[in-house]
């Protein structure tokens, strides 16, 4: 038919495909050691690391909301023997071949470390951003394996993956224990549970760690780190410091950021006076619209709003109290949404968590455009009169 768009062919995953990783322990020499680069963590706190010759153990801390529990992994070089005394770890051999990941943020890794090859499988298409990983879809080199309750576990089980990426919320009935029961390595990624935007961008060297990338993601998350720290050191030039507030009300609940949450950071850190800096926290917390407008009806700006909103006509038809806010009436509301793809994917999600400078340099000029008069936002855009 006319104007329809063919969908992208589905790898078939072929499980006895033969690693060729380079690299490998053969013949085996306990007392070479394979890992001369090696990562040190600076802002992440969410997972540790400790070298041994021929295998690392990483253990996640912090896998979900009020875990009980960490999950050890022990990561065996190939070629080299499992070494013993770790009988609750999962067993990986590095370097990875062949991973799934099931969450957009973890695809950004393989792609500023040069490993998107070793990626097989992925959740869904459709959010998909990054070129290089969307260029694997159309050539029928990723699988589509669903996440959540909704995940093809059958069929995962079958690819035999060496590795599953993914986050969890810690449910009984997760699906993901019951692959680890099935002998699947499970990495429970949890950068989103870190509230500093460095540290959420350090789990750059976690997948480093599976792929023996060490050199390269502490080189890169060097220059991000630097470049970060540099713009919030020009923020605090500023000469005035704007208020600011979050966020929009969703089926009459409006999900505030807390003062000590990822997005309450990035204000701060862009010379911004986020207008619930005081309360503590680091998610969020449930308000009416009535409360909002209470606190922030005279704001300077009103940043992160709903994505499917283009112009102000939009919000203001979502509900007409948003247009009482000052900001919405001064131009002065701009929405993370600038590169939204076809299919709804929103790639601040995606690429924004490890780009943490570049979000910030859209906040700064934002707020301050005279201290970067010369940025082009790259996430953000105005909302449209």
């Amino acid at each position: 038919m006319a104007g329809c768009q063919a969908a992208p062919p589905t790898a078939t995953l072929d499980p006895s495909a033969e690693s060729t990783a380079e690299g490998c322990a053969v013949p085996f020499d306990p007392a070479t050691d394979y890992f001369p680069d090696k990562v040190e963590l600076d802002y992440a706190t969410g997972f540790t690391v400790d070298y041994h010759n021929h295998y690392k153990v990483v253990t996640i801390t912090d896998p979900w909301p009020g875990a009980s529990q960490s999950f050890e992994y022990l990561l065996v070089q190939c070629g080299a023997p499992v070494p013993t005394g770790y009988d609750q770890a999962q067993v990986v051999t590095i370097p990875v071949e062949r991973v799934v990941a099931l969450s957009t943020t973890h695809l950004p890794h393989f792609d500023q470390l040069d490993r998107v090859d070793a990626l097989v499988g992925v959740g869904q298409f459709d959010p998909i951003s990054s070129p290089r990983v969307r260029a694997k879809i159309d050539r029928g080199e990723l699988a589509e394996f669903s996440s959540g309750a909704s995940l093809d576990g059958e069929r995962l089980l079958v690819a035999a993956p060496d590795l599953v990426m993914t986050f969890s919320m810690g449910n009984d009935n997760d699906p993901y224990l019951r692959l680890i029961q099935a002998g699947v390595p499970v990495a429970f990624v949890a950068e989103y549970r870190e509230a500093s935007p460095l540290a959420r961008a350090e789990w750059l060297k976690f997948t480093a760690l599976l792929v023996n990338q060490e050199a390269l993601a502490e080189a890169q998350f060097a220059a991000i780190a630097q470049e970060y720290n540099a713009l919030v050191a020009l923020a605090q030039t500023a000469a005035a410091r704007p208020t600011v507030f979050t966020g929009s009300s969703y089926e009459g609940t409006w999900h505030m950021a807390q003062g000590e949450s990822y997005a309450a950071q990035l204000l701060r850190d862009a010379a911004a006076d986020y207008l619930w800096a005081d309360v503590p926290g680091t998610g969020s917390i449930p308000l009416d619209i009535e409360a909002v407008y209470g606190r922030a009806a005279q704001a300077d700006f009103w940043v992160n709003l709903s994505q499917d909103w283009q112009t102000q006509a939009d919000a203001i038809a979502a509900d007409p109290r948003y247009g009482q806010f000052q900001a919405l009436q001064q131009n002065r509301a701009y929405n993370n949404n600038a590169r939204v793809n076809p299919s709804g994917g929103n790639d601040f999600w995606e690429s924004g968590p490890v780009n943490p400078h570049r979000v910030l340099a859209d906040l700064i000029a934002i707020f301050h455009p005279e201290l970067l008069p010369d940025h082009e936002l790259i996430y953000y855009q105005p909302l449209l009169p």
